[in-house]
């Protein structure tokens, strides 16, 4: 059985990683919203949600594929698997950009600003990214954490340092940004070839049944992963088109918050993914269920505390990321709301990556395709009803228990476990982290 404990120095890396990048991007944001304007700050937030939603196509496709089918691989079945999933990753790259060419011929029967600008950077952004999205991936199925770090200072480092110079040059425009962001995805590339990490000569080892086991898993984790952003940019669009780019701003403040616990979540989950995937590729099924429990009960407690410490300082926070002109707003409100909640959210996102490693991402699909039907009614009723964004975070809360169902009774079906255990053993496990601390302060001593 795996101890979480025996797994602290893949954890640190993992956590040490994320944390430097959950920094990097709340100083960004806190510059861009001294920076920008609303409106200019809430346009940059819908590009991003446009975005997403492509890397989503992407990630849902490729990502958990790499991880599943490349982890505990041998050197030359981990080559063929590679090799196919970059294949994979060139066609959906070609047709994107085919895509973003059909959409230039239209841009003159846009009305909207907005989209405009999301149609002549999107294929270039997403172009840029793909050598850099596809070594993260494979980094994530070795558990190289370093490296991970590593490449993301090179990109998040590079593009904080440069906004902080074009601010200090007075020259920080959203259109300045735009570039930004693709040139630093280039160099990120770059250094992805030169240091060798992107594997790309492995495409000529790929296997067209390798490929389409790829593609048959990934259509489901694709679209599992295409509604998991949805469920974010639905917020985005809705708020966009109902309450404009300005509270679109406002709204994503306490979003960017909500990294002090996204980012122990993200840390958790792809170190649990890895080790559940190995499990499963040796017929260790067993073994899965034990990390399941294991991980989602340990974050649950670690929640407790930064919960109750984000609430009481949640209007200091939002002063201090956003700046006097967001005092006062909704935005505190809003993060408490959220924060609540989240103490739910170590068994939702478990319980859903569960589901992929089991070989069960039709499963998984449908669960967050019932989240995403919660969320897209519950906003516009939301949105309707009270004219603000407190219909927006209100209907938060029926979006994670309609997913929290629908993924417990999805996986019971494959694992059978009992909700109770997970907060049993999580708590068992907090004992034993807790305790291995502590003999380390005071040596001979327990908790």
């Amino acid at each position: 059985m795996i101890k979480l404990s025996s797994l602290k120095n893949k954890h640190f890396l993992a956590l040490a990683g994320n944390l430097v990048i959950s920094v990097f991007s709340v100083l960004m944001m806190s510059l861009l919203y001294r920076a920008l304007s609303k409106t200019d700050v809430g346009t940059w937030f819908f590009f991003l949600g446009f975005s997403g939603l492509a890397d989503a196509l992407r990630h849902g496709l490729l990502s958990t594929a790499t991880v599943k089918f490349y982890a505990g691989k041998s050197k030359e079945s981990g080559l063929e698997v590679l090799g196919s999933i970059w294949f994979l990753a060139i066609l959906l790259c070609i047709a994107m950009m085919v895509l973003n060419a059909v959409a230039w011929a239209f841009t003159g029967s846009f009305q909207n600003p907005q989209m405009v600008l999301v149609i002549k950077w999107f294929g270039l952004t997403f172009l840029s990214s793909m050598p850099y999205t596809f070594t993260f991936w494979v980094l994530m199925a070795e558990e190289r954490y370093e490296l991970i770090l590593w490449l993301r200072m090179v990109n998040n480092g590079t593009m904080l340092l440069i906004i902080a110079v074009l601010m200090f040059l007075n020259r920080m425009t959203l259109e300045n940004l735009l570039i930004l962001n693709f040139a630093t995805n280039c160099l990120s590339s770059f250094f992805c070839f030169l240091w060798r990490l992107t594997y790309l000569r492995s495409i000529f080892k790929r296997k067209k049944a390798i490929i389409i086991e790829l593609f048959n898993f990934g259509k489901y984790s694709l679209a599992t992963n295409l509604s998991s952003t949805l469920l974010t940019s639905a917020n985005t669009f809705i708020i966009t088109f109902f309450l404009g780019p300005a509270a679109l701003a406002i709204y994503n403040l306490p979003q960017r918050l909500m990294e002090i616990v996204e980012l122990p979540l993200r840390s958790f989950v792809g170190t649990g993914m890895s080790a559940m995937a190995s499990a499963m590729n040796n017929d260790r099924k067993a073994e899965v269920l034990v990390i399941f429990k294991k991980y989602a009960g340990l974050l649950t407690y670690a929640f407790i505390p930064i919960v109750l410490g984000g609430i009481i300082f949640a209007d200091l926070a939002i002063s201090i990321l956003g700046g006097a002109k967001y005092h006062g707003t909704d935005a505190a409100n809003i993060f408490r709301i959220y924060l609540i909640f989240s103490i739910l959210y170590p068994l939702d996102r478990f319980n859903g990556v569960t589901l992929d490693i089991i070989h069960q991402p039709k499963a998984n699909f449908q669960k967050v395709l019932v989240m995403l039907a919660v969320i897209v009614v519950g906003n516009i009723i939301g949105v309707t009803l009270l004219k603000n964004l407190y219909g927006i975070a209100l209907a938060g809360p029926f979006v994670l228990f309609s997913g929290l169902i629908v993924g417990y009774y999805s996986l019971n079906k494959y694992l059978p476990y009992k909700n109770r255990d997970i907060f049993v053993v999580g708590w068992q496990e907090s004992k034993n982290v807790l305790q291995s601390v502590f003999k380390k302060i005071v040596p001979g001593r327990g908790v």
